[in-house]
Order: structure tokens, then sequence, then C-alpha cells
């Protein structure tokens, strides 16, 4: 045991610097994947801890106020409800914020979906205007208890008596409004009602909302939502962080193992003497495996015990989400579980790959085998000849024939380096394809920038004009959106109606082609897959109790609503209603023009009578991402880094033999250096092009596959730019120069005596 400990030691003092990087690579990959595993559970676990305490109802049924809805508690496979609550909407401002909200009639603490108090408390017959607020929209409007909420254009207003998280989808703007619990006398002019049921198995979801349906009868229904549905909106962005975090986590795990793989076989390489010399003088097949499996597994161990200290320590402090999401994690009742398993997980893998390589060290006999006499590099190719034929550098010719033709090692080398590069170059995609979101918003679904709504006596077609009084408005598209009822009455989905046949709304098209004529729309992705039809389809819904059958000639890239969307023009939905009228203008700025400064100006010219917001962007809640990335790329070159030092000391070692011969022709030690920098140029000069050649496409294709998951749809996906391309290009190449250049000037100014019995 001592003789192995202190091999492992003379090995540790020879590679310092790879045992260095390979430490901090490993302590990277832990990292992320505990943080990973911290996103995926700050997304499921906080709402189904409120979903369970609530004991949420899996069905919300909104229906006209004349609708009975007390007989779907009678259905079978409904166990209780809650409700009917009678509901209005309305608009409150508060602290300068406006949102749109629905008062519920809530007449006492309700025992399914119940509102879960976080501050302040609960209705008081006292305080007949008393209202507690959905913790979202408290958090959209500044709100505290005690503050007051006014509703723009009336002389009412409501005080907050509390705050309350819910099972229910949160508030968002423009798509989802904020749900506001207020005494019945507070809901003084109804338009609706609303009744949750919870069921005996979730599974049943769709069959209850189709009987729900049938008994009310399709025009009775105005809106349905469902426990996945409110489930999918609560965990958000939280779910993508993950899911990326995880992906290129295990993909850099993957690489890690590679990396240390091929270490030990170019390190066994190099040692074949030392290898036969402890054989011979009794060291076992296995005591040898152990040395390298050991002295690799404390690598791994002092990175994953690292990462997993500085995760469990510091996480909670980072800024953001990721700070949210490891406070949350920590308290849950597995995070001690996944604290050991995920550190405990990469090292069996990196153990694993250390085991194959070291399997070989074992193998090598006690005698030495003699060395082949040929050159590593074997004869040089008729290319080669006939290059040098041509005067160019010796030096880069026979590095360039180095590089390419040695066989199995070579081509594995690139294929090792490759790989983090491969991610690196997808990485930078997702990097690339978020700033598209914010660069070029028309491209990926978000023609306009502003939504505008008229409270009270407003005159809402008035605003058309809006293009001719602010240079900085480019279009006024007038629109509408209304919840229709899908074909098998199972849920509902968003049908818009903006812009008309004169003045047609700018779509961002993935495929087909934009409405023409009458009855045609463009559908989502995610509208798309919960009807299982494609472009060309003809598809029916139910608006009220009025039929509305439209052919999809386009789908587009529709960032709202997870994508279950189907817009069409105001005209056709006129054809069906004709006494429909806008609910909202959506506002296209001309380029330059700020939307925060124009939505100011409107808000002040409408005096109070405006709801101006600008359009929510995907990518907003995306920002931490960037950090991600930046931190993912920094691991997968730490791995690059270990690739190129083990790929520059194999080659270092295997061109040793050759430093005779070309001393002998007359090569100075510069030329010697040269032709290894050259080499290993070459390689990195491959692996780069090989790594853009495979990353983009495969980049293409999980971006792709995330946007249609998420309902977005595939066409969202963009490649970076050639200049950066270019510069991680240069990097590979230049970097492996950089570190070529000490150990091949070293071995080419080495002793004649060093160098014959170093190839002895």
């Amino acid at each position: 045991m001592r003789a192995t400990l202190r091999w492992a030691h003379s090995d540790l003092r020879t590679h310092r610097g790879e045992a260095l990087f390979l430490v901090l690579a490993t302590a990277g990959i832990v990292a992320s994947l505990l943080l990973a595993t911290a996103l995926f559970g700050y997304a499921t676990n906080p709402w189904q801890r409120v979903f369970t305490q609530a004991r949420g109802a899996h069905v919300w049924i909104h229906t006209g106020p004349s609708a009975d809805a007390r007989e779907l508690g009678r259905l079978a496979g409904v166990t209780s409800v809650a409700g009917p609550y009678r509901t209005e909407s309305a608009t409150v401002s508060s602290r300068g914020s406006r949102a749109s909200v629905e008062l519920r009639g809530t007449p006492r603490l309700p025992s399914v979906g119940r509102p879960l108090l976080t501050s302040g408390h609960w209705l008081d017959p006292a305080e007949p205007d008393g209202v507690v607020l959905e913790s979202g929209l408290a958090r959209a409007l500044l709100a505290e208890p005690g503050d007051t909420l006014t509703l723009p254009g009336t002389a009412r207003s409501l005080t907050v008596e509390g705050i309350a998280d819910s099972a229910e989808p949160h508030y968002s703007p423009g798509e989802q409004p904020g749900l506001v619990w207020a005494l019945p006398s507070a809901v003084r002019a109804p338009g609706g009602q609303v009744i949750g049921l919870r069921l005996d198995d979730p599974a049943d979801t769709d069959y209850a909302v189709q009987r729900a349906v049938t008994v009310l009868g399709a025009g009775a229904v105005d809106e349905v939502s469902t426990w996945q549905q409110a489930r999918s909106a609560a965990q958000g962005d939280n779910r993508l962080l993950g899911q990326v975090l995880g992906l290129f986590g295990l993909g850099a795990l993957i690489a890690a193992g590679f990396a240390v793989h091929g270490a030990i076989a170019t390190r066994i390489r190099g040692h074949l003497r030392d290898l036969s010399v402890l054989k011979a003088i009794g060291f076992t097949p296995g005591q040898v495996v152990r040395v390298f499996l050991l002295q690799h597994l404390a690598y791994a161990l002092l990175g994953s015990v690292a990462a997993a200290a500085l995760t469990e320590a510091l996480g909670r402090r980072v800024p953001g989400r990721l700070g949210d999401a490891v406070g949350v994690w920590q308290g849950l009742p597995g995070h001690t579980l996944a604290l050991c398993l995920v550190p405990a997980g990469a090292m069996l893998f990196i153990g694993l790959t250390t085991g194959l390589a070291a399997w070989r060290a074992g193998r090598v006999p006690p005698v030495p085998v003699p060395r082949p006499s040929a050159p590593a590099g074997g004869r040089l190719t008729g290319l080669a000849r006939g290059a040098l034929g041509l005067r160019l550098p010796a030096a880069l010719v026979l590095g360039c024939h180095r590089a390419f033709t040695g066989r199995g090692r070579s081509l594995a080398s690139v294929a090792r380096l490759t790989l983090p590069l491969v991610l690196i170059v997808v990485a930078l995609s997702a990097w690339t394809t978020i700033d598209r979101f914010h660069s070029d918003p028309e491209g990926v679904g978000l023609p306009t920038a502003l939504t505008v709504r008229a409270d009270g006596a407003a005159d809402p077609p008035g605003l058309r004009t809006l293009p001719s009084h602010d240079s900085r408005i480019a279009a006024a598209y007038p629109g509408v959106e209304v919840a229709a009822l899908v074909p098998g009455q199972t849920g509902t989905i968003a049908l818009r109606g903006i812009g008309t046949r004169d003045e047609p709304y700018p779509y961002a098209l993935a495929d087909g082609r934009a409405p023409r004529g009458p009855d045609e729309a463009v559908a989502g992705q995610g509208l798309l897959d919960l009807l299982h039809a494609r472009v060309g389809d003809w598809v029916r819904m139910t608006v009220g109790d009025r039929p509305q059958i439209l052919h999809i000639v386009g789908r587009g890239i529709e960032p709202r609503n997870a994508g279950r969307v189907v817009t069409t023009s105001l005209d056709t939905l006129r054809e069906n209603d004709p006494g429909l009228s806008p609910a909202f203008y959506e506002l296209r700025l001309r380029p330059g023009a700020d939307p925060e400064k124009v939505a100011a100006s409107l808000t002040s010219a409408g005096r109070g009578r405006l709801d101006v917001r600008p359009l929510t962007n995907p990518a907003d809640g995306l920002s931490q991402l960037r950090a991600v990335v930046a931190g993912l790329i920094a691991v997968l070159g730490l791995i690059g880094l270990v690739e190129l030092l083990t790929a520059i000391g194999g080659s270092v070692r295997e061109g040793a033999r050759d430093v005779l011969a070309l001393r002998a022709i007359g090569m100075t030690p510069r030329q010697i250096t040269a032709i290894t920098v050259t080499s290993m140029s070459c390689t990195a000069l491959a692996a780069a092009l090989a790594a853009t050649a495979l990353g983009l496409p495969l980049a293409h294709r999980l971006i792709d596959a995330q946007g249609s998951s998420s309902g977005i749809g595939a066409g969202i996906a963009r490649s970076p730019s050639p200049g950066l391309l270019l510069l991680l290009g240069a990097a590979a190449v230049l970097g492996a120069a950089g570190l070529a250049a000490l150990p091949a000037g070293r071995a080419a100014r080495g002793r004649l005596a060093d160098t014959l019995s170093a190839v002895a």
C-alpha cells in the first residue's frame, strides 16, 4: 500500500495542472447537476404543496350568470365543489400599476380551492369593500394589506385585507386576469359565475370536463381551466432552466469521462517501462489498476465534495431565481438524498471510465515489448512529399502529417476534443436564440410591442387613429380574444381576431401562409398538438352557443398561452357575430421607438382612461439563463483544456523518437517545436470544424424540440454569428498552439542522453 501511495504521489506531482483542471471540471459538473435538481424541485413542489394544502379543484368552469352550475356537484367522480361564485371582470389600479382582475364573490373561506393566507386576514363582513389578493397579483400591483385599490372609470375603491397563495393559474398581464376574493356584496355587476370541481381521480379530468359541458350546454360555458394547465403555468421557466442545466451537466459529465479515459490511456502509453518495472518487483495487476482508479476517484471526490459544500452553503445567496430555487429545495424532504446521490453518481461514472482505461494498465506485461522501429507518423504521403517539393515550410508539412496520419489515436483525440466543443456550440446557439427574442421580437411571434385597452366611456375605436397622432406608432390593430371550446368539449383555447383584411396583422409564420380569405386562420403549435391537427386542416370550435369553423392555413410562432391559440382576422369573427367590437388595440412601433416612453405618453394622453401595457416577452424570465450558459461554457472549456493537455503530452512523448532524426537532417529546435505546435493546432482545428458541423444542427434540433414541447413551436432556433464561431475556433487553435509550445520546446532542446533514454 505504501508503494502504491508513493507512485500515486509521484504521478500527481508530475501532472499537477491536469489534476487541478479535473477537480475544477468535476466541481462545475456536479454543481450544475445539483442546481438542475434544485430547479426541478422548485418548479414542481411549491405548486404541489399549495394544491394539496388548499385542497385545490381539478377543474374550474366559468359560465354565464343564468347557468345552473350546482348540478355539476352531482356528477359521478366529483367528490366536492367550490362555489358557484358570482364573478365580475374589472380593472384595478395601485401605485401607478394596473391589472385586469376577476372579482369573485366568496361568502366564506372555501373548503375546496381554499386561499392560503400569507399576510393579513380573511374577509370581514364588517368591511364590505375589503378584498384578498392572489399573491402574484399583489406582487404586480406592489400591494400590501391596508392598501387601497381604485377601479379606473368609477368612484369605487377596495381595501386590501390580505394576500393569499392559490393553486389556480397566477396573474399574467394580457393573458390571465388576477384573482381577487371579495364579499358577494362587493360584486356589484356580476357577468358570470365560476365553480370548481374536485375529482376522485385526476386522470379523468378531460372526461369530467366533457360531462360538465354536456350538462350545462356548450353555450353556457365561457372558459375551462384544469389543474394541469395551472401546474404548467406555475412551473414556467424554472423547468426550462433545470432542463438546460441537467442536459449540459450530463453532457459535460460524459465529456469529462472521456477526457479522463484519454488521459489515463495516454499516460499508460508513456509509462510502459515504469509499469513493467512495477510488475517485475511484485505489483499485481489489481494493484496497478487501483493506483489509477483511486487517484482519479480522489480527484472526483474532491471536486464533488467542494461542489456540494458550495451549493449548500452559498447556493441560496445566488441572486435571482437560482438562489430562490436552492432555498426552497433545501427545505424539501428529498434534499439530503439528492445532495448525496448526485455527487455519488458523478463519481461512479468517472470511476467506470477510469476503470476501463486502468484495466489496460493492469495488462501491461512485466517484460517490455520492444517498440516498432517505424516512425509514429508512418511514411510521408504523396501529398506531404508534394508540399515539400513546393518548398512549403517543413515544420508545417510535417506537423500536418503527424496530426492526420496518426492512426486511431489521433482520431480519438479529435473526437474527445470535439465533444466539449459541440456542447459549447449548442450553448452559444441557446444564447443567440434568447437574444433574438429581444433583438428581433417580430421574428418570434411578437410583431407588436404594446396593448391598449380603454376604460369606462372611452371610445376604443378612436384608438385606431393613434398612428396619425404619434409618429412613433407604425400601426394599430383592433383585436378581440374569446375563449372557445375545442372539439370534444374537453377544454378551452384562446380564439383571437386581430387586424382586418384591409390592414392584416403581421404574423410570424413557421409553416404555411398568412390568412387572406374568409375563415382562414393561423394556429400555434400548442393548439395543433391539442387538436391533433396540422396545417391545411379545418377545425371546429364553439364560442358561446355559436360554432366557428376555421381553415388552418399556417402555423405561427406563438409564445402566448402555451401556443394554444388560433388567430384570424377580426372580420372573420364578425361574420359569425356582427355585433363584435374591438376589446383592445395592439400597437406596432417604428424602429428605435422606446415602448416604455410610448406607453407613458399614451397613458398621460388618455387621462387615466387607457390601460397601456407592453407585451410579455417569453425571454424576460430567462435572463438568468445567460449566466447559466456562461458558467457551463467555462466548465466545458476546462474539460477541453484537460483533453488538450493530454493530447499534447501524448504527442510530445510519441514524437520524442523523431527528434534524433530531425536533428540529423539539420532541423533546429525551433523547427522541431513548430512541428508539434502545428500538429496540435491542426488537431484543434479539425475538432472545431467537426464541432461546428455537428453542433449547429444538434442545437437547432434541441431548441426546436423544446419550443414544440412548450407550445411555441419549432422555428425559433438561431445559430451563432459566423464571427462568434470563428472566435471559438480561433480560441481552440491558439490555445492548443500556446499550450503545446512550452513542452514541445523543452523536448526539442533536451539533452541527447535524455532523448536516447526516452526512445529506448
